[in-house]
């Protein structure tokens, strides 16, 4: 998948860098440059035609949506990735500390019902194992 990826990158670049050109041209624009204007106006639309066609190879790419509020907000999207593992680990450290907090509730709770209820633990352990 790699592929088509990049090749869309690639294609995506050179769109990129054919609109910064045009609009050079455009902002100080002189007669004789008319022909260098349509060649790039030409490119564009066929830079335009080859991303359309590399559509097929990437519709099962999915970005989340939030991806394109990094981009929005000038922000490196790769810092994306960056802030959903540091989340993780976050939540990661949220759910071990619940678990240990019932297993010592546990631990806890099998104390106390042996001494309160010891045939009965007995019988639970039993049927447990």
């Amino acid at each position: 998948m790699a592929a088509p990826l990049e090749h869309l990158e690639t294609q995506l670049e050179m769109f990129i860098e054919n609109v910064r050109q045009i609009r050079i041209i455009v902002s100080d624009f002189q007669p004789q440059g008319q022909n260098v204007l349509n060649q790039k106006i030409q490119g564009l639309v066929t830079g335009l035609q080859e991303i359309d066609k590399l559509k097929s190879q990437v519709q099962d790419v999915h970005i989340p949506i939030e991806v394109f509020d990094y981009i929005d907000q000038d922000k490196n999207p790769n810092l994306y990735t960056k802030d959903c593992i540091e989340k993780a680990l976050m939540k990661n450290e949220e759910v071990k500390g619940k678990i240990d907090a019932y297993r010592k509730f546990k631990a806890n709770m099998l104390v106390e019902l042996q001494k309160t209820f010891p045939n009965e633990l007995t019988m639970y352990r039993a049927i447990r194992d």
